[in-house]
């Protein structure tokens, strides 16, 4: 499904310019969309202390939205519906996040009316996971 030889429903620049229209809280956030491809997507979040809960490790919240808007790419980027709205996400938070650039590695699985995926979350320079998530999610029919 995610083979990354089949041409992504939607470019990385119509992609940087849905979330300005749409979904602006993820330039607030700082989020990076690094690629996006058919069913497979790469974000980062970059450091920042305000996401940091006490011990210096990023919040729960912040490592949520990456994958949740890691995955929204992937879906996006398989199926070319911007209207995808998630049904469920479950988070399994593995190790602590060190401070530093958190990257999400999001897959589609299936497509559909309902989509499901997962979404892996390591530090920069690592491969160690800190934090697992699966979503699915539910397209709407476009009207043309």
């Amino acid at each position: 499904m995610t083979a990354h030889n089949t041409q992504a429903r939607i470019n990385l620049e119509d992609f940087l310019a849905l979330l300005d229209a749409h979904h602006p809280f993820a330039r607030f956030l700082g989020m990076e969309i690094r690629e996006i491809g058919f069913g497979w997507a790469t974000l980062a979040l970059p450091p920042n202390p305000d996401f940091q809960r006490l011990g210096g490790i990023i919040a729960g919240p912040m490592l949520m939205g990456l994958a949740d808007l890691a995955m929204y790419a992937a879906v996006v980027g398989a199926t070319g519906n911007p209207e995808a709205v998630t049904s469920s996400l479950t988070m399994n938070f593995l190790r602590k996040s060190p401070p530093g650039v958190i990257l999400a590695h999001a897959k589609v699985l299936k497509t559909g009316r309902l989509c499901a995926g997962d979404v892996t979350l390591t530090a920069e320079g690592s491969e160690e996971v800190i934090a697992h998530s699966i979503s699915t999610w539910s397209l709407p029919r476009q009207l043309k």
